[in-house]
């Protein structure tokens, strides 16, 4: 089996794995991190999205061994303490209903807002468009990253001061 050193949430790891073993298996079962989910298998549906390097991939049709060296982020690495501006973007919009699908939808978020301080709604639509939402709250997922943004652009002693806005359902 061979051995793969990458980095997770900052934190350097070693674990052998089988050669054709997708990367969500290796952080939900090797490496016990359960925010990212499995949903589809192949890639479709964006439940199971991580960060390598920035960019947002899907860690079920990722192998373990093609992210060696690299620097992986999940949802629990995306801020320690929740404060990460989507992530209170979601809480204020209570953007969430079952929750499954809404780490990768998060994680696809800040990917889209670290390449795209103020998205338009052309601009969310295109990035979200792999991200289903069984629930269909796609109005909210859109406002909550508009409302991101906003978190971003106020910086991290204003951010906190916006009242929550009303919501589209």
């Amino acid at each position: 089996m061979p051995s793969v050193s990458f980095k997770v949430n900052g934190q350097r790891v070693n674990v052998d794995v089988p050669a054709d073993i997708p990367l969500l298996w290796v952080l939900r079962d090797q490496l016990n991190l359960k925010g990212t989910k499995y949903g589809c298998g192949v890639g479709q549906c964006g439940a199971c999205t991580v960060h390598v390097k920035g960019v947002p991939v899907r860690s079920c049709s990722t192998l373990a061994t093609s992210v060696a060296g690299q620097d992986v982020i999940t949802i629990e690495g995306l801020s320690a303490d929740g404060t990460h501006p989507v992530q209170r973007a979601w809480e204020e919009l209570d953007v969430p209903q079952c929750g499954y699908c809404q780490a990768g939808q998060l994680m696809t978020a800040a990917a889209l807002l670290a390449a795209n301080k103020k998205p338009t709604d052309a601009d969310i639509n295109a990035a979200m468009e792999g991200n289903i939402c069984r629930c269909a709250t796609y109005r909210r997922i859109r406002g909550a990253i508009h409302r991101a943004a906003e978190l971003a652009a106020a910086g991290p002693s204003r951010a906190g001061s916006g009242a929550p806005r009303d919501r589209e359902d």
